[in-house]
């Protein structure tokens, strides 16, 4: 029997960055019923969600992965599954991983579980290429050993093997995706590109880690989330397919980018103490995912003035996010680096 068309499918994490986006694709899509289940932890907030709440097809459900309960309501009536839900962050890794346990792969097996129970017609686990390790040369190719080299990769890929054990032990119709480092519009100013920008917008230094020679393949998170789409219709149940976009950059040439866009201060990017384990290079093969048809729209160069002219007109929405405890997160992982954390650029 071919996939039928879905009529309902439970987004986890749909508050947070990609999420969001990938509840918004779902939509322009004309999926019947679109249920979201978010924790609503510090990155996932229902602003990410503001232009679609009121839409007749989305649910919204405030809930955990790692919670029964919350699934079991959460995934009735699903055919499918898109596992946004997790913690994503390197630097709060290094800081605090119990919670990346908790939610990346215990969280998992919890949904997998009600997966298996449902009977969904697929179940996509949203990855990252980061499981890998660092890839100095080349590129990794989905049948590559996972390398992972700080805690958030390795809860990544521990929730891979279980995702894979659920199709050989079970026959649960599994997908995972590995995509590369993805940037745009509802991103936490945690992250590199959010921060350069609201950092710069608030009259701040930019950090930079080490060198700033560490290098990514950058992708538009619309570019993603189309991604994503492709391999839960196209994609073989018990594969994996690595997105990435062949736009890579070293992460002193975006800063050096966004400073540029913004008209800012080239004296605002200040080199510090390189985290540790920090990975130099990640790249992927995406040569099997092409094939199914996808390949990424949005040059580097574009998607990043789409996003910075996104922040700049949307004070409200990163001025709100970045409130006590995002200053206190700030302190405790910059404090230490010789980063003037309080005190604007000059």
């Amino acid at each position: 029997m071919g996939l039928r068309p879905f009529r309902r499918i439970l987004v986890t994490g749909g508050a947070g960055f990609i999420g969001s986006h990938f509840v918004r694709l779902l939509l322009a899509l004309d999926v019947p019923e679109v249920v979201v289940l978010d924790k609503l932890t510090y990155a996932g907030s229902l602003l990410d969600l503001e232009d679609v709440l009121d839409d007749p097809r989305v649910r919204f459900l405030h809930g955990d992965i790692a919670d029964p309960a919350a699934v079991t309501e959460a995934i009735a009536g699903c055919d499918a599954v898109v596992n946004f839900a997790a913690e994503t962050h390197v630097d709060r890794s290094l800081l605090a991983p119990a919670a990346f346990i908790q939610t990346n792969v215990w969280g998992t097996m919890v949904l997998l579980e009600q997966a298996l129970r449902v009977g969904v017609q697929r179940f996509l686990h949203v990855s990252t290429d980061e499981v890998y390790g660092e890839i100095l040369v080349g590129a990794a190719r989905e049948a590559d050993p996972l390398r992972p080299r700080n805690p958030y990769a390795a809860s990544k890929a521990a929730a891979e093997h279980f995702v894979f054990s659920y199709w050989t032990s079970y026959g649960l119709p599994v997908l995972v995706t590995r995509g590369c480092n993805t940037y745009g519009p509802y991103q936490y100013p945690e992250k590199f590109i959010p921060l350069a920008i609201t950092n710069l917008l608030s009259g701040q230094p930019v950090p930079i880690y080490g060198d700033g020679l560490q290098e990514r393949d950058w992708l538009y998170v619309e570019d993603h989330c189309h991604a994503i789409w492709t391999v839960l219709v196209h994609g073989k149940p018990g594969d994996t397919y690595n997105i990435g976009a062949s736009q890579h950059r070293p992460n002193i040439e975006v800063a050096r980018a966004v400073v540029r866009l913004l008209n800012a201060d080239p004296a605002a990017i200040v080199h510090v103490a390189d985290r540790p384990g920090h990975d130099r290079r990640y790249a992927v093969d995406w040569s099997k995912l092409a094939a199914l048809g996808w390949t990424p729209r949005t040059p580097f160069e574009e998607g990043l003035a789409r996003t910075v002219t996104w922040y700049r007109h949307r004070a409200d929405w990163w001025t709100a996010r970045r409130d006590e405890a995002f200053a206190q997160y700030y302190a405790q992982n910059y404090g230490n680096r010789s980063v003037p954390s309080s005190e604007p650029c000059r």
